[in-house]
């Protein structure tokens, strides 16, 4: 991946997630996608591992569901082999790092990493 498919990718994911646009967002990643998220714990239970495209568009719609006023702002894109790291802040102002694993084109595995609990008391938002 070079910097202009990561600016790319980056501007669709970002006016995906702002519009509340699923099917958008979804398009970026292959159906067999791995997930992991401390907010999939909180909000489904489990281990935080989402398995699947379905799967992660119901996770996603939760999230949406349960925060309407959903917004990011990107901060920093990194990118690496096969992999880029988006840093953004969401509308409650939290830093969250979205770590994303592709093949060619598609996202395979993905990892929302959040500040602890001590440094966001108002806890993550997805």
């Amino acid at each position: 991946m070079d910097s202009v498919e990561a600016r790319k990718f980056v501007d669709g994911w970002l006016a995906a997630w702002n519009a509340h646009d699923l099917d958008a967002l979804l398009a970026h990643f292959a159906d067999d996608v791995t997930f992991r998220s401390p907010v999939a714990a909180q909000l489904l239970g489990g281990d935080g591992v989402i398995r699947g495209k379905e799967a992660l568009r119901a996770y996603w719609s939760e999230g949406l569901r349960r925060i309407p006023d959903l917004r990011f702002e990107v901060v920093g894109t990194y990118v690496g082999v096969d992999c880029l790291v988006i840093n953004y802040r969401n509308q409650k102002g939290g830093l969250v790092n979205e770590v994303l694993i592709f093949a060619g084109p598609l996202v395979v595995d993905g990892y929302g990493a959040y500040l602890g609990d001590d440094e966001n008391p108002a806890g993550a938002t997805r």
